[in-house]
């Protein structure tokens, strides 16, 4: 072999090396990598934690600054008296009285940070119908049995049709209850449906016919492979409640599609400087 040979056979070598070393590299990167460039921000308990909302959480106020202030989402809680009204609020029970085993008229007049009184579900629907882009990410807290939930459930669906709000386009669900989340998602697998616990993994979740994931930020961190099995089952992966800067950043890197915080004018900053697209 002549030493022109040689030059040339040591030059395809290291073009070859060069190839496999940059796939190599290719498929070493994360999934995470990969992630979408855009989040939706979800104002947590509404757009609270401001002068003009009177700082109070689950506030129609809070609802209407989230809305002015044009985030993707606002979440809030919902619960059901013992005569079948549904509130918006957070705690299972008001000074000392569990909800759902006293009537609204216990609660009625009970005053919130604001001065507001505990809005009624219609109250809050009435406000969440006024900006059809924001999206009313609606949390159906957990009650005692499997009846009452499936009671709740009902009134729910009743209320969000009375309001001409039954369209998965401007609410979607959450819960922390597994059965809510499973009947939800069998009876109307057309909504977004988030389960909020860590008690199943995704995959667990997408075989009982579930959509979506609202994970507390921490547990992606303690579950590194969650994100990318919610990701393989097409799921929607929601992140809450993200709070501080790093963590903000930590999940946006990963590609949340919502990013559920108290503190949404922050993280649209974030997103601002990390170039991630605000969804509206």
């Amino acid at each position: 072999m002549t030493i022109f040979a040689v030059t040339k056979t040591i030059q395809i070598m290291r073009k070859a090396i060069l190839v496999i070393s940059a796939l190599a590299a290719l498929l070493s990167i994360p999934a995470e990598a990969y992630a979408q460039k855009q989040t939706g921000i979800v104002a947590h308990r509404g757009f609270w934690n401001c002068d003009e909302a009177g700082h109070a959480k689950n506030s129609v106020a809070a609802l209407r600054c989230a809305q002015e202030a044009g985030f993707w989402g606002s979440e809030f809680d919902v619960n059901m008296t013992s005569d079948g009204e549904l509130i918006v609020y957070h705690d299972s029970d008001v000074e000392g009285k569990k909800i759902e085993e006293h009537p609204y008229s216990e609660f009625k007049d009970f005053k919130i940070a604001n001065g507001e009184t505990i809005p009624t579900i219609d109250q809050y629907l009435e406000q969440g119908k006024k900006y059809p882009e924001t999206m009313l990410v609606y949390e159906l807290k957990p009650h005692s049995c499997g009846e009452v939930e499936d009671r709740f459930v009902e009134i729910t669906y009743k209320k969000l049709e009375e309001h001409g709000l039954m369209d998965p386009e401007r609410v979607m669900f959450i819960s922390f209850s597994l059965h809510m989340c499973e009947k939800i998602a069998k009876e109307h697998p057309e909504f977004t449906v988030q389960f909020l616990g860590s008690s199943k993994n995704p995959e667990e979740l997408a075989k009982m016919g579930i959509n979506g994931v609202d994970y507390n930020h921490m547990v992606f961190t303690l579950y590194k492979k969650w994100y990318r099995l919610a990701r393989k089952n097409d799921m929607s992966v929601n992140a809450w409640t993200v709070n501080k800067d790093g963590d903000m950043r930590r999940m946006l890197k990963l590609g949340v599609d919502q990013l559920t915080t108290d503190n949404p004018l922050e993280a649209r900053a974030i997103m601002k400087d990390m170039k991630i697209t605000e969804l509206k």
